[in-house]
């Protein structure tokens, strides 16, 4: 159903059982005003970011952001199922992904001596090269795209916003909104 859609309470769908259901409590013309450019960056954006790096790194944007997490960790090392998780992507996906990484030489994976279930993804000296080589262009892009066409205060709004959103698509997320002390799980 088109976006538009959402906001009309003339378009019914027909349930899906035979249990009366109640009415959707449909988008106001305020709440369709907000929703529609919501929905536009979440399906331009990372069209754009994976543009960039194909172009001038030749990695996806999904490579380069399992690089990036490895990275970040003190060992640059991550059971598969973390880096799954902070990936946002099943563990069957990121598994694939990393086969990607592996072939490239970017990461290695290792059993773990205590539960064979378990395989840590560690990033090679080659993976932290090419994140290293990728990450100039990839912050210009991420610049040029959000963070230079906001203000202070839009990127206070924005951590605000996200960080309300954020916890009920993945309830794993925590920590404090530092823009407003709140709580974000």
């Amino acid at each position: 159903m088109p976006a538009a859609a959402l906001a009309h309470e003339d378009v019914r769908m027909p349930p899906l059982t035979d249990e009366p259901t109640e009415d959707p409590r449909w988008l106001t013309e305020a709440e369709m005003q907000a929703w529609e450019p919501l929905l536009r960056v979440v399906q331009l954006l990372p069209q754009a970011l994976d543009k960039q790096l194909r172009e001038q790194a030749g990695v996806n944007h999904t490579h380069y952001m399992l690089l990036a997490h490895l990275s970040g960790e003190p060992e640059q090392r991550l059971p598969l199922s973390e880096l799954a998780r902070q990936g946002a992507m099943s563990q069957s996906r990121a598994s694939h992904a990393v086969t990607g990484l592996q072939q490239r030489g970017w990461v290695e994976r290792q059993p773990c001596d205590t539960d064979r279930r378990v395989q840590y993804i560690s990033l090679t000296d080659d993976g932290l090269a090419v994140l290293r080589r990728t990450a100039p262009g990839h912050v210009a892009e991420a610049r040029r795209t959000v963070i230079d066409q906001l203000d202070a205060t839009d990127l206070a709004d924005l951590r605000r916003i996200a960080s309300k959103i954020l916890p009920v698509l993945d309830p794993t997320a925590h920590g404090t909104s530092q823009a407003d002390g709140v709580e974000a799980d």
